[in-house]
């Protein structure tokens, strides 16, 4: 006689819930990975910003005497330009932040009299989320 077996699709069952824990487990692998990417991304831009803020600091300093005039003063949205070394090194300046950072411009201001002078705060902006809202470094230096 035939014992009647009473778990039928128990196999089935398990095998289900392993694939619905191993769905979940890559979905979730998935979004650590474009987390990852994306932060990785604003580590880059963020180096870059500091980079380029550094680069007019330096060119201000082998031009110090202009840029303590004030030559080397620029608002962000203004292209820079102007002529002689100042106005080069801005427009150059001002090019390379379009074109290493999206949507990126940045601004310079040399301020300070007597014993405060040559203080200069650069800041510098891009759109690191494509949303329009822009993200900002400021750095502060001596020349």
């Amino acid at each position: 006689m035939k014992s009647p077996n009473l778990q039928h699709g128990f196999t089935m069952l398990e095998v289900l819930i392993s694939m619905i824990v191993i769905a979940l487990g890559l979905l979730g692998y998935a979004g650590l990975q474009a987390t990852s990417m994306k932060n990785s991304n604003t580590a880059y831009l963020r180096s870059q910003a500091t980079i380029l803020s550094h680069d007019i600091v330096e060119r201000m300093r082998v031009n110090r005497t202009i840029a303590l005039a004030g030559s080397y003063n620029v608002a962000i949205g203004s292209t820079g330009g102007g002529g002689g070394i100042a106005g080069d090194d801005i427009s150059e300046w001002k090019r390379n932040l379009t074109q290493s950072l999206p949507a990126g411009d940045g601004m310079v201001v040399v301020t300070g009299v007597g014993a405060s002078q040559g203080n200069v705060q650069i800041t510098v902006q891009w759109d690191d989320d494509g949303d329009g809202t822009p993200t900002a470094f400021v750095m502060q230096s001596r020349l």
